[in-house]
């Protein structure tokens, strides 16, 4: 693949490089310019999000910077690059793989991380219409609906953890709906 490059653009590169080497911010400006949408789209398409992605590109420059020394003049930049921002883009992903998730039950209240907002006189009311909704449903339906919309269970989970066929988790579930419903429906004309 060398052979096809065009000499300037080796010997730029090779100046390039030289350049980071020695500390040259410009260089990086210049390294941005030329690959900034390579490194984008190498990471973009792993990580699908915007956001991450332009952080996953920040970082790859200034790898690019802090490494310079481990790029091989009159190489290309663009695969070196690219396997950079793959790598980046990787370790993104696999960080947020081992993130744990837990309930905000046990989530310290002190913490400042969590932010509340104070409810207003309408949401109160609207949760406690759904709670008592919720807690007037049949006991079998009440549980459908609490492993389904609480704990985020399938029908063919609920069936499984409640040993009952999965017909009998849908038309239970089907029927808690259409009770909840018809109690909640002043909510949906308050909206109105």
């Amino acid at each position: 693949m060398e052979q096809f490059r065009p000499a300037h653009v080796v010997q730029e590169d090779a100046d390039l490089a030289l350049a980071l080497r020695e500390g040259d911010e410009a260089a990086v400006r210049t390294l941005y310019d030329r690959f900034g949408g390579l490194v984008f789209t190498v990471a973009h398409r792993m990580l699908k999000e915007r956001q991450r992605t332009e952080e996953v590109t920040q970082h790859v420059f200034l790898q690019a910077w802090r490494n310079a020394d481990q790029f091989e003049p009159g190489r290309d930049f663009a695969p070196w690059l690219a396997t950079i921002a793959r790598r980046a883009a990787i370790d993104v992903l696999r960080r947020e793989q081992r993130r744990p998730v837990g309930s905000l039950e046990v989530a310290d209240l002190a913490d400042s991380a969590l932010v509340t907002v104070a409810p207003s006189s309408e949401q109160i009311e609207m949760v406690w219409s759904v709670r008592a909704a919720i807690e007037g449903l049949e006991p079998d339906e009440r549980e459908i609906v609490k492993m389904q919309h609480l704990e985020g269970h399938t029908h063919a989970e609920i069936a499984e953890r409640l040993d009952i066929a999965v017909g009998t988790v849908k038309s239970r579930s089907h029927r808690a709906h259409r009770r909840l419903a018809n109690r909640l429906a002043h909510l949906q004309e308050q909206k109105s």
